[in-house]
């Protein structure tokens, strides 16, 4: 009934479906509550409607910004309601009085760029920004790295135009509108609980930059001016609705400066933070070197890890300057008075860039402390909680000492200039023993905690994780004021019941609790035990992959801006379709099915996602199962064989090319299941295999080298492979191929073909054995073929049977830069820019490429452009053609239509020039060209 009145009264979407519901029924916390419904409102008048209907019904409503809290707050049972689609404009900036009005769903980041074309920015800064919403900041009171300069949100809101439980609006400018109506009537009740109580919320509170936890009720005490809206700040959407805000927005200094200082431990950095305080650093971040072995066991080490200076605990003190010189000098003057004073080793940043590259580490925390270094799994719940500063040091050695006597392990980092410490505890929250030990852990924490004068919650709120332990913190006259606090507001208990005021069960509804169904599984898993279960729980919910302004990951989120086609919309649809009640269907269910049909399987979220998630694998694994023992889509058979099918064209490549340029090309493309706006790539004359058997190697002085003959430099771009070989041969080497056909088998691993794949993986290996077995290089020229035998044949095939590959299989950059690093190459003296092939991205990376560019003078820039779109067979398939096109046009397109024409393009995958060349007409170069360009220039 609810949910048909919405949908009849609201301009915005209501989506009650399975779908939704699974998405939404998580957040970033340990918490899972399955919603009656998702609400996108598309103007506030939406979201007043939703509130009054709700109220009418009597149905919980509960507020969510980007969807990355940890303490559960932006979960619900009834309605949830996302601004983040359509209430999400900034509606003024006003520099001459340094404010903002904002919706509830700008995005941070949004707010910062429109604030810097007058110098300013807003001051919190939480690791999410290029996510985190200001409604969801708002409601968990937000702080971030900058909070010891520029304070918490709590400090930086002004107004709040909001809505009661009822859907009553009101202005709060801080202070309640005396209107003779609501708003008065609400006043008068406030003014009565301060002024019956005004001692114990003078004395009731603990007194640290922050102390999140509970309400915070003493700023509506006199000598703080009764400020009603900053009271508000932080209530978990369990009070009023937000509508609009006014905020303050401060100047951003001209020039930053990145100190790092070493020191033996995080414990011994947090002793130095007293010292670090009076300095006037924007801000003092700390962490481990726990937290950066977990970093490095899971991905690539990041170049910026190897600038950190000596030691094992490190603060990271950033200082600002109204121009660089300025800020330098203040850097310096603190470097200084820390080796001077607290022993430290330090390095200095100056580099934007590389300044970047050392806070992405801290940023990208949140996620890559959910695994230990051996892959187990760890959590949130005593997330973030704060002491006073000073008292930091002797937290953290009591909180490692609590630990070790539960035998638990957890790597503490965060804002250690204003006492907050975030950390994820490998709880083995699976367990009934280990939900029972998670229980009495966090009763001792929090008890830790409050003797040292701390806060349960120094930034994310309580939410179900701590509101249970505010009695701890608290006397029960102070919690007896937050229920009396809450009824004023929220009298029926509508607004995110749960959270804060009589709250649930710090240890109920979690996420890992209810059913786990053991469906039957192909791929290996080998970093997650085998299971698909605990992959899909890889997924904790921070959201870098709604972040559409950067990197791979996500594409066609960038494309649609809906959660279904994040990586996390997915992921939370495959661990429901695990577990079996909201998704019930199975490996047959249509909505992972929908929801995965636009993933391009570019492999960003095993790079980009701070835990590794591999979508393109949990995808393969879905389509493999999906279509057991059933017709498959038309072109399963056309792409997914394409290798196949281009060994038979090769016979007579006129005769295809013929008809490929003919009249019955739309014929064949709609057979193949091909949609009709691409156009075909033509089959090469000559195969490169026939081009090279040609070919009189000249006897070189280096050992011999294998070329893999990929599909696509064989049979479509064989002046590639001609290329490479003569790059080789420069370079002493005598190239052989392999002694049978080879074949990676990613067509038929995108296609979820996962048997065809294995057997051709097997065949390939068999031909290749010698070679590896003698330890002879085999260089790979296309990208996505060399990415799938050094990660993806791990999921189809045993450690035994990849003997070699990983390290001799390489790119054709990796060989030159480690066997020929004392070879001579011409300058070609050009200017060019890079697309990056997202493979290559995900699992090679291109420091080799850059290294070698620069040998040979290219002035390189690689584009922040994401994936082309074409991603293999994804854009070449019927109904895929406008997302393709869309990830093209975000960056790609615009950046090489832009480019001066004697730049030169550069792209080592197939699918990337082909996008670039469909749909800018200007071509592009793979890597060996462009080294065969600089041998040809010289001669």
């Amino acid at each position: 009934m609810l949910v048909t009145e919405l949908r009849s009264a609201l301009a915005g979407e209501v989506e009650d479906g399975s779908a939704a519901r699974a998405m939404y029924a998580q957040d970033a916390s340990n918490y899972r509550h399955v919603p009656l419904a998702v609400v996108f409102p598309r103007h506030a008048d939406d979201l007043r409607t939703t509130v009054r209907l709700c109220h009418r019904h009597g149905v919980p409503i509960t507020m969510r910004g980007a969807g990355t809290s940890i303490a559960g707050q932006a979960l619900g049972q009834g309605v949830v309601v996302d601004c983040s689609r359509h209430l999400n404009r900034i509606l003024e900036i006003d520099p001459e009085r340094r404010i903002a009005r904002v919706q509830p769903g700008v995005v941070l980041d949004r707010l910062r760029e429109a604030a810097a074309g007058h110098g300013l920015t807003f001051g919190p800064d939480p690791s999410t920004h290029s996510r985190c919403t200001i409604g969801g900041m708002i409601g968990n009171d937000a702080c971030g790295s900058h909070s010891v300069a520029w304070g918490r949100t709590a400090d930086n809101v002004l107004a709040l135009d909001v809505l009661t439980a009822d859907g009553t609006p009101l202005t709060i400018d801080p202070a309640l509108p005396d209107d003779g109506g609501r708003g008065s009537e609400l006043a008068a009740r406030l003014r009565e609980l301060v002024d019956g109580n005004l001692a114990l919320l003078r004395q009731g509170f603990p007194a640290l930059p922050r102390r999140v936890s509970g309400y915070a009720l003493d700023a509506l005490l006199p000598e703080n001016g009764g400020n009603v809206a900053r009271a508000l700040v932080g209530t978990e959407g369990t009070c009023v609705l937000l509508t609009e805000a006014t905020v303050r927005l401060v100047p951003a200094p001209a020039a930053r400066v990145l100190v790092v200082a070493g020191y033996a431990d995080d414990v011994a950095a947090a002793d130095a933070v007293p010292h670090v305080l009076p300095l006037g650093p924007l801000t003092v971040e700390g962490m481990g070197a726990d937290l950066l072995e977990t970093l490095t066991a899971t991905g690539r080490r990041p170049a910026a890890l190897d600038r950190l200076p000596e030691g094992d605990g490190w603060l990271f003190v950033e200082v600002g300057g109204s121009d660089p010189a300025g800020a330098l000098g203040s850097a310096e003057k603190l470097a200084a008075d820390l080796r001077e004073h607290t022993g430290a080793s330090i390095m200095i940043a100056t580099d934007p860039a590389e300044q970047k590259q050392l806070w992405s580490v801290r940023e990208a925390a949140a996620g890559i402390a959910t695994r230990m270094p051996d892959g187990s799994e760890a959590w949130p719940g005593w997330e973030d909680a704060a002491v006073p500063p000073e008292r930091l040091g002797s937290y953290l050695r009591g909180f490692r000492d609590l630990l070790a006597r539960y035998g638990l392990r957890g790597f503490p980092y965060g804002h250690f200039g204003e006492g907050c410490v975030h950390v994820r505890i490998d709880f083995a929250l699976t367990r009934p023993e280990g939900v029972a030990r998670f229980r009495d852990f966090l009763r001792d924490a929090a008890d830790l905690v409050v003797r040292h004068g701390g806060s349960l919650s120094g930034e994310h709120g309580d939410g179900q994780a701590r509101a249970e332990l505010l009695p701890r913190m608290y006397p029960p006259e102070i919690i007896a004021l937050f229920e009396a606090f809450k009824a004023i507001w929220d009298p029926q208990d509508l607004l995110n019941p749960g959270n804060l005021v009589r709250p649930r069960a710090l240890d109920a509804d979690l996420r890992f609790a209810g059913p786990r169904r053991e469906l039957p599984v192909t791929l290996r898993y080998p970093q997650d035990g085998g299971s698909l279960a605990t992959a899909t729980r890889r997924c904790v919910g921070v959201g870098k992959c709604i972040d559409a302004s950067t990197g791979v990951m996500c594409p066609s989120y960038m494309a649609t801006g809906e959660e279904q086609h994040s990586t996390r919309g997915r992921a939370r649809l495959l661990f429901e379709m695990m577990r079996g009640e909201v998704i019930t269907d199975g490996w047959r269910s249509a909505e992972v099915h929908e929801a995965l049909d636009l993933c391009l399987a570019c492999k960003g979220c095993l790079s980009d996602c701070p835990v590794n998630v591999d979508m393109a694998a949990y995808k393969a694994e879905f389509l493999h199962q999906h279509y057991r023992g059933r017709v498959r889509p038309v072109s399963h058979y056309s792409l997914g064989y394409l290798p196949l099918w281009a060994r038979l064209a090769s016979a007579g490549p006129r005769l295809t090319n013929a008809v490929l340029g003919s009249r019955l090309a739309p014929l064949v493309k709609r057979l193949g299941g091909i949609a009709a706006e691409r156009e075909v790539p033509r089959f090469a004359p000559a195969t490169f295999r026939r081009a090279f058997r040609r070919h009189r190697a000249p006897g070189g002085d280096r050992p011999s080298v294998v070329l893999w003959p990929d599909t696509f430099t064989n049979f479509f771009a064989p002046e590639v492979g001609v290329a490479a070989v003569r790059v080789l041969e420069h370079a002493g080497f005598r190239v052989r191929l392999p002694r049978g056909p080879v074949c990676c088998g990613l067509t038929w691993i995108s296609t979820g073909q996962l048997d065809v794949a294995r057997g051709v993986l097997r065949r390939s290996l068999r031909a290749l054995a010698p070679d590896l077995a003698e330890g002879t290089p085999v260089v790979g020229l296309e990208p996505s073929c060399l990415a799938a035998l050094r990660h993806d044949a791990h999921d189809l095939l045993g450690p035994a049977e990849l003997d070699g590959v990983d390290e001799h299989a390489l790119t054709l950059a990796e060989f030159l830069d480690r066997h020929a690093p004392d070879v001579e190459w011409p300058a070609l003296d050009a200017r060019a820019i890079t697309q990056q092939h997202c493979h290559q991205h995900a699992v090679l990376g291109r420091a080799a490429d850059d290294r070698l560019l620069r040998r040979i003078g290219v002035d390189n820039r690689t584009l922040d452009s994401g994936c082309c779109g074409l991603a293999g067979n994804f854009g070449v398939e019927r109904g895929h053609y406008d997302v393709s096109v869309a990830a093209a046009n975000r960056r790609l397109v615009p950046e090489v239509t832009a480019a001066e024409a004697d730049t030169l393009v550069l792209a080592d995958g197939f699918s990337c020039r082909t996008q670039i060349g469909e749909l800018t007409g200007r071509g592009s170069l793979h890597l060996a060209q462009v080294l065969d360009r600089a041998l040809a220039a010289s001669r």
